[in-house]
């Protein structure tokens, strides 16, 4: 079959982007089926190993394959396709939902259908440590690591990516490598100008604000920048680190409305970091209205995404030399194994939050504790929470199906109380 035109290309990651719901897993099914399945535009093996490639990268695996697969189509113009087709259907739903919640947040019928929300959020994020526990604790060390991280992030405060480095080293450095035959680095051309490139478009809008003293959009900027460096492990796992950030350092959100704003991002299509973008339009919107809003949620897509696009079209020709490390594949396997920790962590926090209306926090040196209030107990948040677990995790209804049903119970459950 001839290779496919951009014109294909437009049109099939079009349909991919705006179908992509349910996480990474739907969404790699669905590259798999368009392109594996009902069109021989990548073979099997390809596939497997530019998702094990992207898997080794920070950022959202799917978004990153899908890069991947139009740049091996269409080069860079048809990673572009590719990349931004992913992205930008979510990217503007999530836009759209971020103005309404913005402006009608704190109406008692949206608070009441978010009560169910949040409550489903915490079923959502069990399930996915149910997940990532079961693919990343194959080993004995494994426990350990997962273990080590949970205490880290969630008694000492660590910071997540200081989690992140210290797995990857052990991962690294105790990994063997095998005695078969290696895979000679390739002689790729270009890679420098590649790298400067999207370096520079990635770096460029944190200079020109920094120069223009634009303080609040240079910290948004300069926090989601870092923030797409260390994303290991999915959404899930950096949210911990981003919540912490975000409201209790920052305060540019309150607790409540980081879990709305998850609850929001799981209803769209698209990657779920796409959560970032909310974040990014609240600080806004509360520092200057709307229009700064729509300027520093636009810059946090700039900084959440190319970067992926950098680590595609610079490591791309590298795949099976990087593919045949075993030592990369060690850190990774520590890494997915330190997510466990922190994934616990936020599952713990978000079910907090959500049950109990008080949750203080106490320290003893260098140990950190929340302890709910018994008294703050909220029956109505318990019941929607175990209500959810049940839909999802023992009867697998579907995701959006679950919100739904928490979004209407809440509704209920808040006329009838």
């Amino acid at each position: 079959m001839a290779d496919p035109t951009l014109a294909d290309l437009n049109r099939v990651f079009a349909r991919i982007g705006v179908l992509s719901f349910g996480g990474p897993a739907a969404q790699i099914a669905l590259m798999h089926r368009e392109l594996v399945d009902e069109r021989p535009w990548l073979t099997e093996d390809q596939f497997l190993r530019a998702l094990s490639f992207c898997m080794l990268l920070p950022g959202p695996e799917a978004m990153q394959l899908a890069t991947y697969a139009g740049w091996r189509l269409q080069g860079v113009v048809g990673g572009l396709v590719a990349g931004l087709w992913f992205v930008l259907p979510g990217a503007a739903v999530v836009l759209g939902l971020a103005i309404i919640y913005a402006y009608l947040g704190g109406v008692p019928v949206v608070e009441a259908l978010f009560l169910g929300v949040k409550a489903a959020v915490v079923a959502i994020v069990l399930e996915a440590l149910f997940k990532v526990a079961k693919k990343a604790l194959a080993r004995p060390a494994h426990w350990v690591i997962a273990g080590l991280s949970f205490l880290g992030i969630f008694a000492l405060a660590l910071p997540f990516p200081a989690i992140i480095a210290a797995a990857a080293i052990w991962g690294y450095f105790t990994t063997r490598e095998p005695a078969g035959e290696a895979v000679p680095l390739p002689a790729a051309r270009g890679t420098g100008a590649t790298v400067a490139t999207w370096l520079a478009l990635w770096l460029a809008p944190i200079a020109v604000l920094w120069l223009a003293g634009a303080e609040l959009l240079t910290q948004v900027a300069t926090f989601f920048s870092k923030l797409a460096v260390v994303t290991f492990g999915g959404a899930y796992a950096v949210l911990a680190y981003m919540t912490q950030e975000v409201v209790q350092d920052r305060g540019w959100l309150t607790t409540a409305e980081m879990m709305d704003g998850l609850g929001l991002a799981e209803t769209t299509p698209g990657p779920l970091i796409l959560v970032t973008e909310f974040v990014g339009f609240l600080a806004g919107f509360r520092e200057g209205g709307l229009a700064l809003a729509v300027g520093a949620a636009a810059l946090t897509l700039w900084v959440t995404f190319v970067p992926c696009f950098l680590w595609i079209f610079a490591g791309a020709p590298y795949l099976d030399w990087i593919s045949a490390r075993p030592r990369l594949t060690g850190a990774l396997r520590a890494i997915t194994a330190a997510v466990v920790g922190v994934i616990l962590n936020l599952s713990l926090w978000f079910a907090a939050h959500v049950i109990f209306r008080e949750v203080p926090t106490f320290t003893a040196g260098p140990i950190r504790i929340i302890a709910p209030e018994r008294a703050s107990l909220d029956l109505a948040a318990l019941a929607l929470a175990i209500g959810a677990t049940v839909l999802l995790l023992v009867l697998k209804w579907p995701l959006l199906r679950v919100l739904g049903i928490s979004a209407l119970a809440g509704l209920v459950i808040s006329r009838l109380v």
